[in-house]
């Protein structure tokens, strides 16, 4: 028997957009409903174990108020529960784990703990429920409306049937999409299609179509024992994975051509496919500009830390050899989706027993036997994470779709490119007259399912259409993450924390405004009156809305 529930607003996913929506919509005093297939609330900052992607202003602005308050949130959950240094303690800029991709590489779990207590005064209040360990199943629509979402509780099989005047997909997957008949398009269009110039072209050796989408990664929570290997034995050496000939021995089939086997310390350069980067693990073995995937997302870094209760350092796999294309899991079977995601599990612990036992050191000899899985960090039994890091899903068919032209620093006549990152001045991305918010990261589309390797050029900072958020049919649907108007080239932009966060928060307040006003989102973007006026309500609660203009960071 189904139990029902009513809410205001119903937000189908519990991952980053999701649960800013559901700070937003609260705060304006909406009921809503929030659900999450796993047990942690948070998705690429928790359940994924992603460190955030963040572009170089991310302390002086290019987010929202709610998104700076997260982050110092985490810097204040360090100062009070950890043993800090001094020196530590007094950084306003804390980095907890001191990791290269971010100015706040931090522990999976302090991003739950911060996220709920942000949640916690509008669950007091009775605006907010959560329901965990929930995932849609069903859809009840009428016209152009959708009624009510089912969702099934993965642990008792029971089935909860909730009714809201709005739906937010907020799913990692864009899993509402299908279920709700929300128009939608996946995998890489071409380029007569969207005029993109790095979408496939006829004769460029790539594939077009729904199931050509970018990798995905089972990440991993990895400690490191610096005693000797002596001294270590196999403490910390896993069984053999039932896959590891498999993955050892493959070379990847990519165009461009990748560099060698998958599982070895070289790859190429995302940027420049003609140069090749060589890895090492650690620190110590950093010399002569090779790139060490230890800093890269460290989490727990012991400089930070006083002495004596320094604990083992953790880092986050998610690097180049466990990125996994061999399969897409959008619109195929339960089967093959699982299939699937086992892969990338077995891909990720080949990895790590490669290194282990197998991986040349930089400085003479194979294997690493320090390095250990922590399951304590990911809060799994197995120190995976508890979700797949996905980085592209189904995406609506918008009222307005974002491509390449609008924020592709080439297409538009600009240079940002690394190490030096500077705002344009005269030539930028395209400034929307709808704009809810703005982002910044490189179009980074890691190696594909048809077989494309790493497409990774220079954007602009970009802001973040209304339009993109709405359905071209459906009334009472918003995407709220990176499910919006976008293409497969764009999205690798679009798809990072801080954008997510954005596009949650500013769909959040669309829906609560919509109640508001009784009017639908579209006549929000189509009405000048009525788009100012919920333009300023988002400048009001910290939506920044244009970039300015700097200089070289």
């Amino acid at each position: 028997m189904s139990q029902e529930m009513r809410a205001d607003i119903l937000i189908v996913g519990g991952g980053v957009g999701g649960c800013a929506a559901a700070m937003a919509a609260t705060s304006m005093g909406r009921s809503v409903v929030l659900s999450e297939p796993t047990d942690w609330l948070g998705g690429q900052l928790t359940s994924q174990a992603v460190p955030p992607d963040e572009h170089p202003w991310i302390e002086q602005f290019g987010c929202t108020a709610q998104y700076r308050r997260y982050r110092e949130l985490v810097r204040a959950y360090y100062r009070e529960h950890y043993p800090l240094t001094a020196e530590a303690m007094a950084d306003k800029r804390l980095n907890p784990g001191r990791g290269h991709v971010s100015r706040l590489c931090h522990e999976p779990r302090v991003g739950v703990a911060v996220i709920e207590g942000m949640l916690a005064w509008a669950r007091s209040r009775g605006l907010l429920k959560v329901l965990l360990e929930h995932e849609p199943v069903s859809a009840s629509v009428a016209g152009d409306r959708v009624e009510a979402v089912t969702l099934r509780d993965l642990r008792t099989g029971r089935l909860v049937t909730v009714r809201a005047d709005y739906v937010l997909d907020a799913t990692e997957l864009g899993d509402l999409l299908p279920l709700a008949g929300v128009e939608y398009v996946n995998g890489a269009e071409t380029r007569a299609e969207t005029g993109e110039l790095h979408a496939v072209s006829e004769g460029d050796g790539r594939v077009a179509g729904p199931s050509n989408v970018q990798s995905l990664t089972w990440c991993m929570a990895l400690g490191f024992d610096p005693r000797r290997d002596e001294e270590i034995g196999d403490e910390y050496l896993i069984a053999k994975p039932a896959q590891y000939e498999r993955w050892r021995d493959t070379t990847p089939r990519l165009t461009p051509a990748w560099c060698g086997p998958l599982l070895g310390w070289d790859a190429c350069m995302p940027w420049d496919l003609n140069r090749l980067r060589r890895y090492v693990l650690r620190p110590e073995e950093a010399e002569g500009g090779k790139a060490c995937l230890w800093l890269y997302r460290r989490i727990l870094c012991a400089d930070v830390l006083r002495e004596p209760k320094k604990p083992h350092e953790v880092t986050i796999a998610n690097w180049p050899q466990n990125d996994y294309w061999d399969g897409n899991i959008i619109d195929v079977s339960k089967a093959e989706a699982g299939r699937c995601l086992e892969e990338a599990r077995q891909l990720s612990l080949s990895l790590l027993y490669w290194i282990q036992t197998e991986a040349p050191r930089a400085k003479g000899g194979y294997g690493y036997r320090g390095l250990h899985l922590r399951p304590d960090v990911a809060g799994t039994a197995d120190g995976l994470a508890k979700a797949a890091y996905i980085r592209e899903s189904r995406r609506i068919k918008a009222m307005f779709t974002v491509t390449e032209a609008h924020v592709g620093a080439e297409m538009r006549g600009g240079v940002v490119d690394p190490p030096h990152v500077k705002m344009p001045e005269g030539a930028g991305a395209e400034s929307f007259f709808d704009t809810v918010g703005v982002g910044y990261y490189r179009i980074d589309l890691h190696p594909s399912t048809g077989g494309d390797n790493y497409i990774d050029i220079s954007s602009l900072p970009y802001e973040i259409p209304l339009g993109a958020l709405i359905p071209q049919r459906v009334q009472n649907v918003l995407a709220a993450c990176k499910n919006i108007g976008a293409t497969h080239v764009s999205n690798g932009c679009y798809r990072l924390h801080p954008t997510e966060w954005n596009i949650g928060e500013s769909a959040g307040h669309l829906a609560a405004y919509c109640l508001e006003r009784k009017i639908p989102p579209r006549a929000v973007r189509e009405r000048g009156e009525e788009l100012r006026a919920f333009q300023e309500r988002l400048a009001w609660r910290g939506v920044e809305l244009r970039w300015p203009v700097v200089g070289t960071v």
